[in-house]
């Protein structure tokens, strides 16, 4: 395998979502990996959110813990910092909450902002 061209980091609110959505879907670290590995090649897979500001994307990715494919899967929002450093900021179930707005989005950037 390639090295990675990108680094890819997790802020402490991702960690958060994927430890509480762990507890029920038992498979989200698998189903949540061939993004990274895109990430890591520098790819930059979804959709830039429109409003945020940043380079935010927001990308479905299939739960293999349901049936129902990608639209009922995980949404996971990444922030590309620099060329070589994209951010994982926040993940959510689709089934569990609709979607996040533009001013979460920033919010949770300026908290990166703060820590070192």
């Amino acid at each position: 395998m390639n090295n990675p061209v990108v680094q890819v980091e997790y802020s402490a609110r991702f960690r958060r979502d994927i430890k509480r959505l762990y507890k029920k879907y038992r498979h989200i670290q698998t189903d949540v990996q061939p993004l990274i590995q895109q990430l890591e090649q520098g790819e930059t897979p979804g959709d830039q959110m429109q409003g945020v500001g940043y380079a935010v994307y927001k990308v479905r990715v299939q739960n293999s813990d349901v049936e129902k494919g990608k639209s009922g899967g995980y949404r996971v929002i990444y922030y590309v910092k620099t060329d070589a450093l994209t951010m994982l900021i926040t993940m959510y179930s689709k089934s569990e909450m609709k979607d996040v707005s533009a001013d979460q989005i920033r919010q949770i950037i300026e908290e990166l902002k703060d820590t070192p």
